[in-house]
């Protein structure tokens, strides 16, 4: 497995440069080939690759999701080498998510038949997916489950819970002036923008874990110029479909509080929460399937970052997150894999899927 982790983490693969996604492909594809005894088929949507392994002739019971870009640029390997010392591996996109790919193949390659099962590798995660998204609710769709093999959270916890995401773009237009000759004849955009963000901040609710916050801001060309328009970005968080919801029908509600001033709402939600109905029955599984195998009880934590998760519970699918490598760093200097946890969480991770495949 480590030295499967070394070939996946030194073929870099940032998911920005659709060349080396495709390269790091190929070098999936391969390790997988080998692992599983079957190739996968190239998925190719908007110049980005992705690959599937689909075994039996039914439907598939379980679906096992991966992806192999990560957010680091080629070059990366010069500061951040794969290392192995003292029980800690290093190296870019190791903790995310590359060891979790290597468990899935050593899974799966545990099981006496696959029959049932799909295994899925992207290559777009971390731009949120935008080229498979609809791959992923296709394949999840029906499904009894879905393993996601992103990391775990601190000290191996499970991931129960992941806000849903939504992205938007304010943008206001007012009217230029003079802002000393003449600034009364102006619709000033910077103002109207000041009180659409005090309006929208005010739209999370922190007892519902709702966050709502206004982030990059742009407005104005010049000093002496009554800005003529402005935008900026507004990121929100929510534990559930509700809370998603209410804050987008507010914010399309949005009126201009200056006469004369226009605002346009863009965007909308990305990713759909993951709600702990949809992980409770399979964590409950996995911590009696860890006890049989004489691991320690598995913990659980509820997180505000996406993953590809997020669009399985989204479809109904139950689904389980962070089942992959445990360790911390993700996209930071910091990024590490704990050695010894890796074969205890394959043989969860087998023992998980054999059991579901098993389950009437």
């Amino acid at each position: 497995m480590l030295a499967d982790l070394e070939t996946l983490v030194t073929c870099e693969s940032p998911s920005s440069d659709l060349e080396a996604v495709a390269r790091s492909a190929d070098v999936v594809a391969r390790l997988g080939t080998e692992c599983l005894g079957r190739e996968p088929s190239y998925e190719v949507v908007d110049g980005c690759t992705h690959l599937r392994w689909s075994f039996g002739a039914g439907p598939s019971r379980v679906l096992v999701l991966a992806h192999h870009d990560t957010v680091w640029p080629i070059g990366s390997l010069a500061t951040h080498p794969f290392v192995v010392e003292d029980g800690i591996l290093r190296g870019p996109g190791s903790f995310d998510m590359k060891t979790g790919l290597v468990m899935a193949f050593h899974a799966l390659a545990a099981l006496p038949s696959l029959d049932g099962v799909t295994l899925l590798v992207t290559g777009d995660e971390e731009l949120g997916s935008p080229s498979s998204r609809a791959l992923i609710e296709a394949e999840a769709t029906g499904c009894a489950a879905a393993l996601v093999l992103e990391a775990s959270a601190d000290n191996g916890a499970l991931k129960l819970e992941r806000k849903g995401v939504s992205n938007y773009e304010i943008r206001i237009t007012g009217r230029a002036a003079h802002a000393g000759l003449e600034p009364e004849l102006g619709v000033n955009a910077s103002i109207e923008a000041a009180y659409q963000i005090l309006a929208i901040a005010a739209l999370g609710d922190a007892a519902l874990g709702t966050t709502v916050t206004p982030t990059a801001l742009t407005s104005g060309t010049t000093r002496n110029t009554v800005p003529a328009s402005g935008s900026f970005l507004v990121d929100v968080r929510a534990r559930t479909v509700a809370e998603q919801l209410r804050v987008d029908t507010a914010l399309h509600a949005l009126k201009p509080v200056l006469p004369e001033a226009t605002i346009e709402i863009l965007g909308g939600p990305n990713r759909p929460p993951l709600e702990r109905t949809m992980s409770q029955a399979l964590y409950e599984q996995a911590g009696k399937l860890a006890t049989a195998l004489g691991l320690p009880p598995l913990r659980e934590t509820s997180v505000g970052g996406g993953s590809d998760g997020n669009f399985t519970a989204g479809v109904g699918t139950p689904t389980l997150d962070g089942l992959g490598a445990v360790g911390g760093g993700a996209h930071a200097d910091d990024e590490h894999v704990v050695v010894s946890e890796i074969v205890p969480r394959t043989s969860l991770l087998t023992a998980l899927i054999a059991d579901l495949l098993e389950t009437p």
